[in-house]
């Protein structure tokens, strides 16, 4: 799968919502009814972190639910893109991006949504045919501002920003013509899914969509 296939699929999944959820699932009975609160309330692109013990597990349930789109996130090595792979992922999510990841997700025909974060890592990867990244962490990183000004000499690659977005935020990267979406993870409170409130999650992730 080459860099422009990968930016093709990963451009297809970020024009599906505003707002991708970033999940991180401690307990694997959350994420079935977890993933079905949030295609229901609109947000079909989920990306779950590995960041937990069950998140490949999790991969899997998700992967079952109807209308959903899973993704694996926080890909660090070659094997960590096998194994999402493997379990059901069908795009990757990387904080960075190295050259043993990308030829990872290339041989095993995982669309990759690399992250980048100045100008020269941005430059490099479109280089390599990466029109489509991810901006992280984006509020510690200029946030939208840095954003808006690196769209005018760089208008060919578009952004799915994430890392400090909230509901609040999220418009100010949402108007720029460069912001394809965002990620956040305030669509999945973490006491909400203790308590199984599930309907709340819905709201949440309705309100989120309503953003554009």
């Amino acid at each position: 799968m080459t860099p422009a296939e990968q930016s093709a699929a990963a451009l297809k999944v970020c024009q599906l919502a505003p707002v991708v959820p970033v999940l991180v699932i401690d307990d694997l009975a959350h994420a079935a009814p977890l993933a079905k609160a949030l295609v229901a309330g609109g947000l079909p692109a989920l990306e779950v972190t590995l960041r937990t013990p069950v998140a490949l597990d999790a991969i899997r349930a998700m992967a079952d639910v109807e209308g959903g789109t899973v993704g694996a996130g926080t890909l660090l090595t070659p094997a960590d893109v096998k194994a999402a792979k493997r379990a059901g992922a069908t795009f990757g999510v990387s904080p960075g991006a190295t050259d043993s990841l990308i030829k990872a997700c290339e041989d095993e025909g995982l669309p990759l949504l690399p992250g980048a974060v100045t100008a020269t890592e941005i430059m490099t990867l479109l280089e390599r045919g990466y029109t489509v990244q991810k901006f992280f962490p984006a509020e510690q990183s200029g946030g939208a501002a840095f954003l808006k000004s690196i769209g005018s000499p760089i208008p060919q690659v578009k952004f799915c920003p994430t890392g400090g977005i909230s509901l609040k935020n999220a418009p100010d990267y949402l108007s720029l013509k460069n912001i394809l979406c965002v990620g956040g993870s305030w669509v999945a409170p973490k006491e909400a899914m203790a308590t199984g409130d599930w309907a709340a999650i819905t709201r949440l992730a309705a309100e989120a969509r309503a953003l554009r």
